[in-house]
């Protein structure tokens, strides 16, 4: 489903743990590129019915093995490189637009899993400082990551000041400095 400027609907996945800490896993291929969970939405579905489906095809987890904190208000796009704009396809797509999710995870994250039938898209995965996938991510989406980031870390900052704010050694304690500078 690719919309009239050549976007396709997606969803992305923030998952966050109770250090304020984010999932950042590897992508299949041995390339060592690492990103946040993300997928396309199908014709007749919602975004959040995609990010549940996105959510267990990708990392295993299940609608109660989360909380929504927060989604974005709007669409955030990014296009494709050249590169990787499959030129003969219609229609043809240029980039994702996308929702984002801030979800909290509520149960053992011994429950993530990677393998889940299908074929993995991700080959291991870390916890990350809030900040961190912004100077990691492949340079076309880090504008995105930095628009989603910033209007999620208002919902994430909450559940710091009860967890990273106390703990500030937690990755380096550097997002808990910057909420703190804001």
């Amino acid at each position: 489903m690719i919309d009239n400027d050549g976007f396709r609907p997606n969803v992305g996945i923030m998952l966050t743990n109770d250090r304020g800490q984010l999932l950042w896993a590897r992508r299949v291929g041995g390339q060592d590129a690492w990103q946040f969970p993300q997928g396309g939405i199908n014709a007749n579905e919602t975004p959040e019915q995609a990010l549940y489906r996105e959510l267990h095809e990708e990392i295993g987890l299940h609608p109660e093995d989360v909380e929504i904190l927060a989604c974005t208000r709007g669409w955030l796009r990014y296009r494709l490189p050249s590169r990787l704009v499959r030129h003969n396809s219609q229609p043809l797509c240029v980039g994702q637009k996308q929702k984002w999710f801030l979800l909290r995870l509520r149960t053992d994250e011994s429950r993530i899993c990677l393998e889940n039938g299908g074929r993995a898209e991700f080959d291991d995965w870390r916890w990350v400082s809030y900040w961190y996938p912004l100077s990691k991510v492949v340079a076309f989406k880090r504008d995105v990551y930095r628009r989603a980031l910033k209007e999620l870390s208002l919902d994430h900052s909450q559940l710091e000041d009860g967890a990273l704010a106390e703990n500030s050694s937690v990755s380096g304690g550097t997002h808990a400095t910057l909420l703190r500078a804001r």
